[in-house]
């Protein structure tokens, strides 16, 4: 089911009810109440007309989010680290055995594989992924276009900007590595697959009717993927007080009324866009450096 709003200048936009309540609930938006109320999209995010009632109070709502980030970073986020486990198999497959015993730039002996490391990059995956699933719940409501169009821009600009991050012209990785192409391409590319694959994976864990949103599956499921990777505790406590203070300063409706402008959306895709475009100008830097 799912209410269409009118945008004005914009086009109308069709906002499935089903997804309201999660991204309204970390932008500490109230969720429509029926789906005959207006919903207004006129900037990309879901915000409710004055008479709706809350589906849920602050308190589920702020639970239901924190329950998609652990669900789907968590368990994405294993599938990340193993991803990179792979891509670092390869580059050792490929560069010249004096790499072999090197300490990489992430402290990993290269060409030994041990329990404990790869446990290390699953653990990695996992405070990885529950950050990503977290900013795309934060961005979601602000991007443009259909659902593939948003999943491709976030992927790019993942790409762009952690690619950023894990590039550098220095050290040993990109430097010892060979080819140093294949290095560059892997740590571009497995950053921008995680983030292209994000709001799926997020979206089927909020969707009524999945298999991880019934039954007793609904709580166990969290609680099994933080048992996955107890160090991860950490990152599931700051998650729980991050969302807990969003929730909370979102209850109050002026702050609400400002999040609902024009103005306020343009701000936040124009930062979201600069960041991208920051990250993507780092990154291009460094390739020219290493080439």
């Amino acid at each position: 089911m799912s209410v269409t709003s009118h945008t004005g200048p914009w086009r109308a936009r069709t906002v499935p009810v089903a997804t309201q309540p999660v991204i309204s609930g970390l932008m500490g938006l109230p969720a429509s109440g029926s789906p005959s109320g207006e919903v207004t999209d006129f900037v990309g995010e879901v915000c409710s007309d004055d008479d709706a009632a809350p589906a849920a109070g602050p308190g589920s709502r702020g639970a239901e989010t924190v329950r998609v980030i652990v669900v789907a970073g968590i368990l994405y986020g294993l599938v990340v680290g193993i991803g990179s486990r792979l891509a670092m198999l390869l580059l050792r497959v490929t560069s010249p055995r004096r790499v072999i015993g090197m300490r990489s730039d992430d402290d990993f002996v290269i060409g030994r594989f041990t329990l404990s490391g790869t446990y290390n990059l699953l653990v990695i995956g996992a405070g990885v992924g529950m950050i990503g699933a977290a900013v795309y719940l934060l961005v979601a409501s602000r991007l443009l276009g259909p659902a593939w169009f948003r999943y491709l821009t976030v992927g790019l600009a993942s790409a762009a900007v952690i690619g950023s991050m894990l590039v550098h012209a220095s050290g040993v990785d990109f430097t010892q590595l060979k080819p140093t192409w294949l290095a560059i391409a892997l740590f571009v590319a497995l950053p921008g697959l995680f983030g292209t694959l994000i709001g799926p994976a997020v979206a089927t864990v909020q969707r009524p009717g999945s298999w991880t949103n019934s039954g007793r599956r609904r709580w166990l499921l969290p609680v099994i993927a933080v048992l996955l990777v107890p160090p991860a505790i950490l990152a599931v406590g700051i998650v729980v007080i991050v969302v807990t203070v969003l929730t909370a300063f979102g209850a109050n409706p002026a702050l609400r009324n400002v999040r609902c402008t024009r103005t306020f959306g343009l701000l936040i895709r124009v930062a979201w866009m600069t960041i991208a475009v920051a990250g993507l100008a780092a990154l291009i830097n460094d390739m020219r450096q290493l080439s």
